[in-house]
């Protein structure tokens, strides 16, 4: 088997065989969903693809991951949320619910990472266990945090709305007659 070297600036490939197993072509080795969460977790960039048919399973591959840490004890999402997303699929806001979830969780680590960089000077402030203890004694500030977050994202949602509803107008000054609605003709 050739070994292939990643480039500068190129994913790290990553190959799904059929019997299930996964190869890291960089290193030659197989690897396991725990090791791509690891790359995952260290900001690598990589691709998981078929190693058939080429096709790009990345998605899938983070979706079991994402089952995974959701099986394993402490949930992100809820029932009710799942069920909520579920519901957009097939929806006409699907697309633009996809872009919402995807900006307000950038604006999620944003907001994370600022928090990050003030704590930097405390040594092992970034620990998981420095986070919990911080998160009880500021309460009151990682509420008001929280809230200021929760509002930008509403802020998003609602400029989203605006600029679906300016689109509606977008070809109203073309002689199309609107069809009447079904509710309408009876």
């Amino acid at each position: 088997m050739v070994t292939r070297t990643k480039r500068a600036g190129e994913d790290r490939l990553i190959k799904k065989y059929p019997n299930r197993r996964l190869y890291d072509t960089q290193t030659s080795t197989y690897v396991t969903l725990s090791d791509i969460k690891n790359l995952v977790m260290a900001n690598e960039a990589f691709k998981v693809i078929d190693a058939k048919t080429d096709e790009d399973l990345t998605r899938n591959i983070l979706l079991q991951i994402i089952l995974e840490e959701e099986a394993g004890g402490a949930p992100v999402f809820s029932s009710q949320m799942l069920s909520q997303i579920i519901r957009f699929y097939g929806n006409s806001m699907q697309g633009l619910m996809g872009n919402y979830l995807e900006k307000t969780m950038q604006s999620f680590v944003d907001i994370h990472n600022k928090l990050g960089d003030q704590t930097k000077g405390l040594g092992a402030g970034s620990t998981p266990e420095a986070w919990s203890a911080m998160m009880n004694l500021q309460n009151p500030l990682m509420q008001g945090l929280m809230g200021n977050y929760m509002e930008q994202s509403k802020d998003l949602f609602v400029k989203m709305q605006e600029q679906l509803q300016g689109s509606q107008n977008l070809f109203g000054n073309f002689p199309f007659t609107p069809q009447p609605n079904k509710s309408e003709k009876e």
